[in-house]
């Protein structure tokens, strides 16, 4: 008989801070163990300024913690070059730079070089080809000839994410893509990202949002972040309860469940 073997972190932080050196030393982040397994999905919660966008951009490789230690896939961040494990991370950003007037297809295309603008002499014919499936699985198949900037908020949510499985990460980070989305264009990306999790069973995601109705069904795993600190963490159905989110925000939220998502309302 094969022993059972924990699979491998995909993400692991001990005893993490950050501290921001300006006229004194503020602490952004504080005492912050976390553990992203293969095949989770994270939401990522918590009141502006708790330190989401820092902890992201550690998980993302884009900065180094002040204390502690940082491994995503499998490297520590200080022994490894940063670009080249930015390169293995997918990340979807409303601030991310794509040309407006190039069309989806070739938006998806970038992500393969990591380039905001196309590199055609790196692009094969199976390359290409990958672009129009990644389209396909996300929904947008029909968007591949529609110039960027024609599309709608959440089309564009979902041609980034395509972008960013171009180079077949291991884990996907999510900075509030439903930002600024209609409801039809909220419900469709929560449909493309709960499918996502059905199709790739090894992809792991961390999810930033501020509303609970955001989450998909697939969603595994929750932190709640309150003043740079780790206030709850683990299974979404025990972190994301009422009592915990009324501590995270400071006020009386009600949180209820039906049919897989979760929807919150904060009392009077």
């Amino acid at each position: 008989m094969t022993a059972y073997q924990e699979p491998h972190a995909v993400v692991a932080l001990t005893d993490v801070a950050v501290h921001r050196r300006t006229t004194g030393q503020e602490i952004v982040l504080d005492g912050i163990n976390w553990t992203v397994r293969p095949g989770e999905h994270w939401a990522l919660l918590g009141a502006n300024g708790a330190g989401k966008t820092t902890l992201l951009r550690l998980v993302g490789a884009a900065m180094y913690p002040t204390v502690g230690t940082v491994e995503v896939l499998g490297d520590r961040l200080g022994r490894v070059d940063m670009r080249e494990l930015r390169a293995r991370v997918g990340l979807v950003s409303a601030a991310q730079k794509v040309p407006l007037d190039a069309t989806a297809h070739t938006v998806v295309l970038t992500g393969a070089t990591g380039t905001v603008q196309p590199l055609w002499r790196k692009y094969d014919a199976g390359t290409r080809e990958r672009a129009h499936v990644l389209l396909a699985e996300l929904g947008c198949k029909e968007l591949a000839d529609r110039r960027f900037g024609d599309c709608s908020g959440g089309q564009r949510a979902r041609i980034l994410i395509c972008r960013a499985l171009m180079a077949d990460p291991s884990l996907l980070l999510l900075d509030e893509p439903f930002n600024a989305l209609d409801l039809p264009s909220r419900e469709d990306l929560v449909d493309a990202l709960h499918r996502l999790a059905a199709d790739r069973s090894d992809l792991a995601t961390v999810t930033v949002t501020h509303h609970l109705e955001e989450l998909p069904p697939s969603t595994t795993h929750a932190f709640l972040l309150k003043e740079g600190r780790e206030l709850a963490s683990g299974p979404a159905h025990g972190v994301l309860t009422p009592d915990t989110m009324t501590a995270c925000f400071g006020r009386p939220i009600h949180v209820a469940r039906h049919d897989g998502r979760w929807y919150a309302r904060s009392g009077r």
